[in-house]
């Protein structure tokens, strides 16, 4: 988009107020700018896919353009793509993994409901295990076994914000991310969730959903190389965070629908106050 205004990558990262942002104020300080541009460039493909007031034939388009500028290495339609071509090249990570995360926010375009746990997971991976092994590589981490970290967590954080946004992706998308051959086997129906009607049916389903995203957790832990210990650290905090939204959930008794999980800022600034010290401390 040739004389547009962009905001810098910063600007995106700083507007946004997610938890990887949280998390990334834990790197040092080039590593950190460098996540801050990888992260921008997921904020913003993300929106192009998410921005209601175009049609979707429009934001497939602008996707498609940003994934052949990738394969071309032009970066010259917006700051953030130009920053993540080079961060490509400075790393030496597969620029085909940017372009899978593009295909994977523009799944949701065009689906609104996955029939098999299978079809769920194979989106998951595009849009948090793929961007989890970018991550990996601008950490600085190089044991094998942080790409299995890596896929691993991108599993369990996605499916924790899918356990969390059950009712929000129901009211405003009409979207259910739960796959359907779940919903059938815990006798739930696409119209009860549509509806928001919580019942033991529903707790149940979620249960088997939540205990699903804990293996994933759980196999994450178990993949972290002492050798790249402290380089994961932006990406422990996020299990951590996310770990405990997760346990939120379970704790409320999957009551989801109508409200939305959310851990208090004091407890987050107190996960990252602890992984901060342990930084500054050279503890693991």
């Amino acid at each position: 988009m040739p004389g547009a205004t962009h905001s810098t990558s910063q600007q995106i990262t700083s507007r946004s107020r997610s938890n990887l942002a949280l998390a990334l104020s834990c790197l040092p300080a080039e590593r950190r700018r460098d996540m801050v541009s990888f992260y921008a460039f997921c904020r913003v493909v993300d929106d192009i896919a998410d921005d209601p007031a175009r049609p979707p034939g429009d934001r497939r388009s602008e996707l498609d353009a940003w994934k052949h500028a990738i394969r071309a290495g032009d970066g010259s339609a917006h700051p953030a793509l130009a920053e993540v071509i080079a961060l490509a090249v400075k790393y030496r990570f597969d620029p085909a993994l940017l372009v899978e995360i593009i295909d994977g926010v523009a799944s949701d375009l065009d689906t609104l409901r996955y029939e098999t746990m299978d079809g769920l997971l194979g989106y998951c991976y595009k849009v948090a295990s793929v961007v989890g092994l970018v991550s990996i590589a601008i950490f600085g981490c190089g044991h094998p076994a942080s790409k299995d970290y890596a896929v691993n967590l991108g599993y369990a954080l996605q499916l924790t914000n899918i356990l969390r946004d059950v009712g929000q992706d129901a009211r405003d998308n009409g979207r259910i991310y739960l796959p359907l051959e779940d919903l059938h086997r815990h006798g739930v129906t696409e119209e009860q969730v549509l509806a928001g009607r919580h019942d033991e049916k529903f707790a149940a389903l979620m249960q088997s959903e939540y205990e699903l995203a804990r293996r994933y957790y759980e196999l994450a832990a178990g993949h972290i190389p002492k050798q790249d210990e402290r380089a994961l650290i932006a990406a422990r905090m996020m299990a951590q965070v996310y770990g405990e939204i997760l346990e939120k959930i379970r704790a409320s008794g999957f009551r989801v629908l109508d409200r939305r999980v959310r851990l208090h800022p004091l407890r987050k600034a107190m996960i990252l106050g602890g992984y901060a010290a342990r930084r500054l401390l050279g503890i693991g």
